[in-house]
């Protein structure tokens, strides 16, 4: 078993709580994981990006090479074509519809859409329309995390765990918006894929 993820943004959308989330998954499974972070401008808004390697077997490096990510969680459009480099040729992107304009020439998001429908495997989602149905704008990025649990090689309920244990001390009725979350994404992607 192994599983190499690329997870893209930009500050402030939860890329980091995405890559716990699937951590604690890991460590609780028993499986071995490396994680590598990037961040760009240390303020919200910079290009966010994390490699995540969970493997049942030891794993030497934390960075992923180009053209083996099984996986890349995009929460802006934008960030998930920028890593399309590193995605394998029976990899997977998720990625939200919904771009972060933060420079001033932005790409065109329709175009944007059309790139990401030219990859043969991907669900695009509207994360942010998900997240404040299931009562949270602030939960797209577990929307994301919902919506890639079919491609990554951990149990649901590992994931479900995971997101318990990181949204605990927040209170029961946060670990619960984002379980809601989490599950509507999941079943976004098992309707679409």
């Amino acid at each position: 078993m192994k599983n190499d993820i690329i997870l893209a943004g930009v500050g402030g959308q939860g890329i980091l709580s995405i890559a716990a989330a699937i951590g604690i998954a890991a460590v609780n499974s028993k499986l071995y994981i490396k994680q590598s972070e990037i961040h760009g401008m240390s303020q919200r808004g910079g290009d966010v990006q994390s490699h995540l390697r969970i493997s049942d077997k030891p794993i030497a490096s934390d960075l992923i090479p180009a053209g083996k990510a099984d996986l890349i969680i995009s929460i802006e459009p934008m960030e998930g074509l920028r890593y399309l480099p590193f995605l394998s040729a029976t990899g997977w992107l998720v990625t939200n519809v919904n771009p972060f304009i933060n420079i001033p020439d932005y790409p065109n998001a329709d175009e944007l859409l059309n790139q990401i429908k030219n990859v043969r495997k991907h669900i695009a989602i509207d994360a942010d329309a998900i997240a404040k149905e299931a009562g949270s704008s602030r939960s797209s990025n577990i929307v994301m995390l919902g919506a890639a649990s079919p491609f990554i090689d951990i149990p649901f309920e590992k994931i479900e765990e995971g997101i318990r244990q990181l949204f605990g001390k927040k209170g029961e009725d946060v670990v619960e918006l984002n379980l809601k979350a989490f599950r509507m994404g999941r079943a976004f992607s098992e309707k679409n894929r």
